[in-house]
């Protein structure tokens, strides 16, 4: 039972972490076009957060059932687990790297349920759930990213080709504002109910190993059968949860997203976020646990390369790039070792 706390405590921590790490994805283009202060973007994706988390579970859904063997995975596995998403999140942050929290989750649930299972690898699911519905899109959402927000942004340019450059920056200053609450909308529909599926599979692990047979009848809620979906409770935890994350802000990504990436204008914003939230939220309606991050940044790559290929900071996307290339086996092994480590202790 206390490490069952420990659980679900761990993962509320990594739900606020990743609210505050991956505000930069919905709101950094509408601060660094300026226009909205960073408190009041802030502000504006944390309301779209919540609404998008409360949206649907196909992706909770994925992540508790989709992935791994439930039956290999203990309290244990999911503390290690959390633990090794947490400090990948916060190691990032702090260099201004926005990194993948989706894949960080994922990798260090996978590592350390390979090594709670003593290294049998068939409690990973691979063809039906690993491969469809992380590494393929892993692979593939940063190209469809990118050639989206090409696409938009060129269609934009042909369609307001003789408009003065005032007109165009007032007509999308305004429609930023709808782009951008349209891309918190999408991020909370997809990274909030990573962790929904985590606390839907640390309960269902707690009610397999017999921990809740002495519960009193008025926690009965907290019992959630192998075959069950995700309880509106922790929908609603995890939601509040995140959305109180994305209103911590995290300005350090913010300024690698908007500002070293690419410089925008209004029209450009647009033309990412609507690009990027477009791909998340259909990656959501099929339970794909996407990264938000690979697809805005992307975008933004996407956008920036129609003026230009040296608009694009190549530098700084070397750095992003790196940033996810490392991020699957980097976790996985930190879960692994966490695994280990708890042995030992």
């Amino acid at each position: 039972m206390t490490l069952l706390v420990l659980v679900l405590i761990s993962a509320l921590v990594f739900e606020y972490i990743n609210g505050f790490h991956d505000t930069a994805n919905a709101i950094a283009t509408v601060v660094s076009t300026k226009v909205l202060t960073p408190r009041l973007a802030v502000a504006w994706a944390s309301i779209w957060n919540l609404v998008g988390a409360l949206s649907g579970t196909a992706v909770a859904s994925t992540i508790a059932k989709g992935l791994v063997d439930a039956n290999a995975v203990t309290t244990t596995v999911l503390l290690c687990t959390l633990c090794s998403a947490i400090i990948w999140g916060l190691f990032t942050w702090l260099l201004g790297l926005p990194s993948s929290s989706s894949h960080a989750l994922v990798g260090g649930l996978c590592g350390a349920t390979l090594a709670g299972s003593g290294g049998n690898w068939e409690v990973l699911k691979w063809s039906t759930g690993l491969w469809p519905k992380v590494v393929m899109p892993m692979i593939s959402s940063p190209f469809i990213g990118f050639s989206c927000g090409m696409l938009l942004m060129s269609l934009i340019i042909v369609a307001f080709s003789r408009a003065k450059p005032r007109l165009v920056s007032s007509i999308f200053g305004k429609a930023q504002l709808v782009s951008a609450g349209f891309m918190g909308f999408s991020h909370g529909s997809n990274d909030a109910q990573k962790t929904m599926g985590i606390v839907t599979l640390t309960l269902m692990t707690a009610t397999r190993q017999g921990l809740f047979a002495t519960l009193p009848a008025w926690a009965s809620f907290l019992k959630i059968p192998q075959a069950s979906g995700v309880p509106k409770w922790i929908v609603v935890a995890c939601a509040v949860t995140m959305a109180a994350g994305t209103a911590g802000g995290g300005m350090r990504i913010i300024r690698t997203m908007g500002q070293r990436l690419v410089k925008l204008q209004p029209v450009q914003g647009f033309a990412a976020e609507t690009s990027a939230a477009c791909v998340i939220y259909g990656a959501s309606m099929l339970g794909i646990p996407v990264s938000t991050t690979h697809v805005i940044s992307t975008s933004i790559m996407g956008v920036g390369a129609t003026k230009r290929l040296s608009a694009v900071k190549w530098g700084v996307v070397e750095r992003i790039v790196m940033a996810w290339l490392l991020t699957l086996p980097v976790t996985g092994l930190l879960g692994a070792l966490f695994v280990w480590l708890f042995r030992i202790a």
